[in-house]
C-alpha cells in the first residue's frame, strides 16, 4: 500500500464553474467531481490551508464569458484572507495573476490541484507549480474533462476517463498522483495570503 502524501499548505480549485459542471453539457460524472472536491474544500478550510479558486474568463460567446450564469463558480466561496478567487485568462493559473504571491505570501511549499479541464487549465496550472518548486499533489478523483471526438483517419473518441489519466501521466515523476481525494491531507498556512491580489 502506498503511503498517504505529507500534509500540503494551499488548495487550488480550477474552474469549477457552472458551465462545466451542470447544466446542458456537465463534465461526464460531474457529481463525483463535485463531491471530492467539495470535500477537499471543507477539509482544506477546517485545517486553515489557503483555498484558492481559480474563475476562467472565457471569450465573448462561450460558456464561461464573464458575468454569464456559466460564468459562475459553482461552489460557494467563503471569505477571509484564507480563502481567494483569483480570475484568469490562460490555462495556466500563474499567468497573468497574482496567484504566485498568494502562496509566497502564504508561505505554501506544497499545494494540491484539483478541477477542470483535466488535459487544459488543470495540467496546465500543475505543471508551472512544479516548474516553480512547489510540490504538487493532483488527487485522480478530484479533475475531470469531456470526451475527445473522434477525428477522422487520427483516431476514435477518447473517453473523458482516459483523457483525465493522460494529462496526470504528461507531468511526469515529480507530481503526486494519489488515487482518492479524501487521501489528500491539509495543515495550516505560516502566514497571511497576499493583501494584493487582482481578483477582479
Amino acid at each position: 500500500m502506498n503511503p498517504l502524501p505529507a500534509p500540503v499548505q494551499a488548495l487550488i480549485v480550477v474552474d469549477l464553474q457552472s458551465a462545466f459542471v451542470a447544466g446542458d453539457h456537465p463534465v461526464p460524472d460531474a457529481p463525483r467531481l463535485l463531491d471530492r472536491v467539495g470535500g477537499l474544500v471543507r477539509r482544506a478550510r477546517a485545517a486553515g490551508a489557503l483555498v484558492v479558486h481559480l474563475q476562467n474568463d472565457g471569450p465573448a460567446g462561450e460558456p464561461d464569458e464573464p458575468h454569464t450564469p456559466g460564468w459562475e463558480l459553482y461552489l460557494p466561496v467563503h471569505g477571509g484572507p484564507a480563502e481567494k478567487v483569483i480570475r484568469k485568462s490562460e490555462d495556466d493559473g500563474f499567468e497573468g495573476t497574482s496567484l504566485a504571491d498568494e502562496l509566497t505570501a502564504a508561505g505554501v511549499g506544497a499545494l494540491a490541484v484539483c478541477g477542470v479541464m483535466s488535459e487544459m487549465c488543470v495540467l496546465a496550472t500543475a505543471r508551472r507549480a512544479l516548474e516553480l518548486e512547489y510540490r504538487v499533489v493532483l488527487p485522480h478523483d478530484a479533475h475531470a474533462t469531456y470526451d475527445i471526438p473522434a477525428a477522422p483517419g487520427i483516431s476514435e473518441a477518447v473517453p473523458a476517463a482516459m483523457a483525465s489519466r493522460v494529462a496526470e501521466w504528461a507531468l511526469g515523476d515529480e507530481v503526486e498522483v494519489v488515487a482518492h481525494a479524501e487521501d489528500v491531507r491539509f495543515r495550516a498556512t505560516r502566514a497571511e495570503p497576499f493583501a494584493d491580489n487582482r481578483t477582479a
